[in-house]
């Protein structure tokens, strides 16, 4: 069974195509990237996901076996962990604290409008302290450095038992030993929830784990390349989808590395 099935999929914003006739499936369970540069279009492929923008008619799209146009999208996104550091955009003019947006998660909200239960208080500070972010806990998300946003929006989204997690190039705005952590808590999600279908979008190769066995490249807009690991990650492929003349490097834990030559 699928989690993510969408055909004949073309989104227009603002007058502009970004997408064009995406054929895409994902079966549940399975750990997929989604590699492109800026501009490829996959921050929008996330947005249609979500239900945040719609493909012109004559698209299908189902997420975890609910087909848009006949489903509660509120209630869909419950049980979708979604994960992007663009997120706190949306704040808007309250002053979120970071344990009231973790203790939003399970309502898919941006920002806490209820009075959250003991166990939900236990639970957002264990999070919290599990990725060494307790201290924010009292920080409105709006004073906190980009990295310290995302552990926020970790922690949020792993206070339901999520479906399916879409991770929307989580380490963007980190440094390096950040961004080590957060792909080995990747790692570590992956290995103890085998059931958890995992969306990582990224720009750089090299955050590509070896638990994403299946993934595909797009360039303005279009799939370049679609199916196992091995056979999207060549440099045939990503010289393509870069324009540049790319030589990959195989390290010892199984993670490509890039040369220009």
């Amino acid at each position: 069974m699928n989690a993510v099935h969408v055909e004949s999929a073309t989104v227009y914003l603002s007058g502009r195509e970004i997408l064009h006739h995406i054929n895409w499936q994902v079966k549940r369970g399975e750990r997929c990237f989604i590699l492109g540069a800026n501009g490829a279009g996959k921050t929008t492929l996330v947005r249609m996901l979500m239900g945040y923008a719609w493909p012109v008619f004559g698209a299908t799209v189902e997420v975890l076996g609910k087909r848009f146009g006949t489903v509660n999208l509120q209630e869909l996104r419950k049980r979708i962990a979604w994960v992007s550091p663009l997120m706190h955009q949306w704040l808007g003019d309250r002053s979120w604290t970071g344990r009231e947006m973790v203790l939003s998660g399970p309502d898919a909200t941006i920002g806490l409008f209820r009075e959250p239960t003991a166990e939900e208080e236990t639970r957002a500070a264990a999070l919290l302290a599990s990725l060494r972010a307790e201290h924010l806990a009292e920080r409105p998300v709006q004073t906190m450095s980009s990295g310290e946003q995302v552990k926020v929006l970790i922690a949020r989204a792993l206070m339901t038992n999520p479906e399916l997690m879409i991770l929307d190039e989580p380490s963007v705005y980190l440094d390096i030993a950040g961004r080590e952590f957060l792909l080995q808590t990747i790692a570590e999600l992956a290995r103890r929830q085998p059931e958890l279908t995992i969306i990582f979008i990224t720009q750089r190769i090299e955050d590509i784990l070896p638990e994403f066995s299946c993934g595909m490249i797009l360039r303005q807009g279009c799939i370049e390349a679609y199916g196992r690991r091995e056979e999207v990650l060549t440099e045939e492929n990503l010289r393509r989808a870069f324009d540049l003349d790319i030589r990959l490097i195989k390290a010892r834990n199984g993670r490509l590395w890039t040369v220009i030559e």
